[in-house]
């Protein structure tokens, strides 16, 4: 699948948004790249994450993980894709953990997927507890690398859409300074 046929389908699905937003990093963006609105659409999101998939053929992978929220239905479908386990890891006291009776063997290789890479810190936190529990993470694989290739993981890194979309600290936002609402896409849109 060619870069222009992947926006295509994020065009259609209304995943890129325009405005002034905070990112989960905490950095100020103009742009969004909305992946929630991409799964609303299982075949489109199907045709993303195969060509994803793709990419991964020659990787050794026992598991496909994911950090919640954002990643856990994109795990889902890749894992789905690849006929492996799929697992998430989610927020309890601040810490990525896994939960709900999830185990993960030591000695798995692990693929760790997220929907759209800013700057990696849920990634990393990740790689990190996977790490700890004896797994070896193979490969980090997402929809959309937004670091335009930046950001380092210290793991092979696949992305489908690499793209170099300026994000800014508060301090620094152009968006702040010219007095522009800024939002929080994903949960309730409220003033930051």
């Amino acid at each position: 699948m060619e870069q222009k046929q992947i926006l295509e389908i994020f065009n259609q699905t209304k995943a890129i948004l325009k405005g002034h937003f905070v990112l989960t990093s905490g950095r100020h963006s103009d742009t969004y790249m909305q992946c929630a609105k991409l799964f609303v659409y299982p075949n489109k999101a199907e045709q993303i994450c195969a060509a994803l998939c793709n990419k991964l053929k020659e990787i050794n992978i026992d598991y496909v993980v994911s950090p919640a929220v954002g990643g856990i239905i994109m795990g889902y479908q890749v894992a789905k894709l690849l006929n492996k386990p799929n697992l998430f890891f989610e927020r309890q006291d601040g810490k990525m953990t896994l939960r709900r009776g999830f185990e993960l063997p030591q000695g798995s290789n692990v693929l760790v997927v997220e929907d759209v890479v800013t700057t990696g810190g849920s990634v990393k936190e990740v790689i990190t507890q996977v790490e700890s529990m004896g797994g070896k993470v193979a490969a980090v694989a997402s929809i959309v690398d937004r670091s335009g290739g930046n950001v380092d993981f210290g793991k092979k890194f696949v992305s489908l859409l690499s793209m170099e979309i300026i994000s800014y600290s508060e301090q620094d936002c152009p968006l702040c300074k010219q007095g522009l609402q800024a939002y929080k896409p994903g949960s309730r849109d409220l003033k930051h």
